[in-house]
């Protein structure tokens, strides 16, 4: 079972092909081929490299599925006895990629 650790939007993800994840928002059209070269740590099973602080040659690909936007956070502040309440929203935008190769 291979697997790789990527970075992407300051985050950290850990990947393996064929999987779907969402993303922080990257400007692809839906069908494009996109690839991260920021690769923490790869292992095909039994030999793991693990990078300082990436991997040299690491490379994961992706297709984009899809771009969308996360369900609504309510966003409240209450200021007991002050007669204050401060209510918000937001909707975070993502890209849903599927993994189709890791290479080292």
């Amino acid at each position: 079972m291979s697997y790789a650790i990527i970075e992407a939007g300051g985050k950290q993800h850990r990947v393996q092909p064929g999987e779907t994840l969402k993303i922080e928002k990257i400007e692809a059209a839906t069908g494009d081929t996109i690839s991260f070269d920021q690769v923490l740590l790869v292992s095909d099973g039994e030999n793991v490299k693990i990078g300082a602080p990436f991997v040299e040659g690491g490379k994961v690909t992706a297709e984009v599925i899809a771009q969308g936007r996360h369900d609504k956070i309510q966003i409240i502040k209450f200021r007991r006895r002050k007669h204050h309440m401060k209510r918000a929203g937001h909707r975070q935008w993502y890209t849903e990629i599927k993994i189709t190769d890791i290479s080292a």
